[in-house]
């Protein structure tokens, strides 16, 4: 057998195919992010001399001698030579120091420290969400046509239309300010409580996530429960459930087995891809509520021109989104084997 067959052979296999374009896509991606990065107007060594300039009066010459003296990155190199060495340090696991925010910190201490946050308030979001909406998708469908399918479609639809962040804003101002919780609202726990394994501190934890959470599952809540009393609709029509009531098979039966399990099966792969944007949907969210995440460090490292924290942060983005993309292809896969045999 030649190795062309056997490369052909190999690129054939659907699990294959897709880990290579995945590849590919993080690898297309991370370029682009280097270079649409640079093209952003000034530059972390600007803004500090510009800083220094304005507080302490130094002369520009003086203020570029220290920045240059703190920064650990020298944009006076080529372009191409730079992206040599992004590339070389990246394929070794190194994502750099940053530059601005914590100069000559290492880039994943500084996103280790921010992760675990929004893993945790947008993960939990998700899946409230999730549940939430299948199972109001689920009465909705069994009842259309009924007041409670009218008034929370209606609710879906208009809560649907709405931008996270602007429920997160009318959240701080109608609950927030009208009710004294402003000081919940701002951080991940409140000032002067040490972090620990104690109830005071996740109770604190807890509080603080509330307005993030709600803003959350109000913004998503909406398609969920749409697309869960469509699916269930339009699987209250096949055959095998026609055939089933024939039967007379018990109704319980028949809603969990032959009509949930089916109908939730296309939510499953939205819902692996939407858990790719957890880190990208957080960045306004956390910033309305200077939520300590992932988000928030994302839009700090954009206004002080960090570059690689930007690049680090918008590479696992990109990952979170290919990988999560790669498993909805997958269960695709397990749902309708003729996927992976044909593109």
């Amino acid at each position: 057998m030649s190795f062309k067959s056997v490369v052909g052979k190999i690129y054939r296999n659907f699990l294959v195919r897709r880990i290579l374009r995945a590849f590919g896509v993080i690898f297309v991606t991370s370029t682009l992010t280097f270079f649409i990065i640079r093209l952003m107007p000034s530059n972390p060594i600007e803004i500090f001399i510009n800083q220094m300039m304005a507080a302490y009066g130094m002369s520009y010459q003086d203020a570029k001698a220290l920045a240059l003296a703190l920064f650990t990155i020298d944009l006076d190199k080529p372009l191409h030579q730079q992206y040599i060495e992004y590339l070389i340090n990246l394929f070794q696991g190194n994502l750099g120091r940053s530059i601005s925010i914590s100069p000559g910190t290492p880039v994943m201490d500084i996103i280790l420290a921010f992760l675990p946050w929004t893993l945790f308030s947008v993960s939990i979001s998700i899946l409230a969400s999730f549940v939430l909406g299948v199972i109001t998708g689920i009465i909705a469908a069994y009842r259309r046509g009924g007041l409670f399918d009218k008034v929370m479609s209606t609710f879906a639809a208009i809560i649907s239309a709405i931008p996270g962040y602007l429920i997160g804003i009318l959240i701080i101002v109608f609950i927030g300010v009208q009710y004294g919780l402003i000081n919940y609202m701002r951080g991940a726990y409140s000032a002067g409580i040490r972090p620990g394994f104690n109830l005071q501190f996740i109770s604190d934890v807890f509080l603080h996530l509330a307005a993030p959470f709600a803003t959350y599952v109000l913004s998503t809540f909406g398609g969920w429960m749409l697309s869960m009393k469509a699916s269930t609709i339009s699987t209250l029509g096949e055959d095998y459930v026609t055939v089933a009531k024939a039967k007379g098979l018990p109704e319980s039966r028949i809603r969990t087995q032959y009509v949930g399990r089916n109908a939730i099966l296309p939510l499953f792969t939205s819902l692996a891809i939407q858990l790719g944007f957890i880190f990208g949907g957080s960045v306004l969210i956390e910033n309305i509520f200077v939520y300590r995440g992932v988000g928030r460090l994302l839009w700090s490292s954009i206004n002080a021109r960090d570059y690689t924290v930007m690049q680090a942060v918008f590479l696992i983005i990109t990952i979170s989104v290919v990988v999560s993309n790669l498993l909805a292809d997958l269960i695709y896969g397990l749902i309708d084997p003729r996927v992976r045999v044909g593109e």
